[in-house]
This record gives structure tokens, sequence and C-alpha cells, in this order.
């Protein structure tokens, strides 16, 4: 006859809460490990007044990731080779000095009205081979961005146009 094992339901509680609390920790953090360029012009992510309509001419990038602490709003993001896919500053950066990450929240609306949640950092310099990063805190982030599934971290210029985004959520 196989051993048997019995567990009290203090040490059954005590196992529950550890799964839920290790679930949750894993649950407030998004990391993204790689970064990509825009590749169709125009193209828009988000709905309502959240809506991020990205620039007029693709892009591309050698890679980056982003990651962002939901418990916090702990922020950091970095690109690498982000230059123009088209047009004649093909291959570099152009006239783009500065970026900013954005997180894109609730993309389909679904849980805000109808409306996606946008939460910014600031300007950061792109240098001139594309090479950007940010680390630090935008404050505490609406519960929307940890609530719901659909959330996309974008870069953009000061203007507001998307011209790359991060991909492969882990």
């Amino acid at each position: 006859m196989p051993p048997r094992f019995h567990l009290s339901p203090i040490a059954l509680g005590l196992a529950l809460c550890a799964t839920v609390t290790a679930t949750s920790a894993v649950a407030e953090t998004l990391q993204w490990q790689s970064m990509i360029g825009i590749a169709q012009a125009n193209n828009v992510v988000g709905t309502g007044s959240g809506a991020v309509t990205g620039g007029g001419l693709p892009w591309s990038a050698q890679h980056g990731h982003a990651i962002v602490e939901l418990s916090n709003g702990h922020v950091n993001f970095e690109v690498r080779g982000l230059s123009f896919a088209g047009g004649n500053a093909v291959g570099t950066p152009g006239a783009v000095a500065q970026v900013k990450g954005t997180l894109v929240c609730d993309t389909d609306g679904s849980a805000s009205g109808n409306n996606s949640v946008i939460v910014d950092t600031p300007l950061v310099e792109l240098d001139d081979q594309g090479n950007a990063r940010f680390n630090g805190f935008v404050g505490p982030l609406p519960d929307v961005c940890g609530s719901e599934p659909d959330v996309a971290f974008l870069l953009r210029i000061g203007s507001g146009r998307w011209i790359a985004n991060a991909t492969v959520l882990r």
C-alpha cells in the first residue's frame, strides 16, 4: 500500500497562500523581450481617447526590451538601432532626437468606457545610432493596466505618434 500524506488545514492554507502570492508577484511585472519598429505607417493602437496613431513611415530596430512593474510604476526600456525603414532618412533616426515609452492599457477599451488608458514616460534622448533608454518611475499606474490582458508598450516621438513597439510579452 502506498504511503499516505495528510496536510493539516493550516498547512494547506499556507501552501495555497504561497501559491497565490507567487502568482501575484509574476502578474505584477510586464516584461517584453524585444523591440521592433512600426511596419505599417499610420497604424492605430488603442481605442477612443486612448488611441495612438503611428508615424507616417515605417521604422526598424535592432533590439530592445521593456519592463513595467505594475505595483509601483517603475518602467525600464531600451531600444538599439531605431531608424527609419523608408524615405530619404532610411537607416538613420533622421531628425527624431527624443522618444518616450508609452503603456497603452486596455487597448480595446472594454474596461475603460471604450477608451484605452495611456501612461507616458518623460522624453529621453535618441542618439544618432538610434539608441535610447529610460529607467525611472511614472507614478502609480491605473488599475486597468494590471486587470486587463490587452496592454501594449510603444515608443513615441514628441508629437505623440508611435514608431516602435515592444514584443513577446513574457
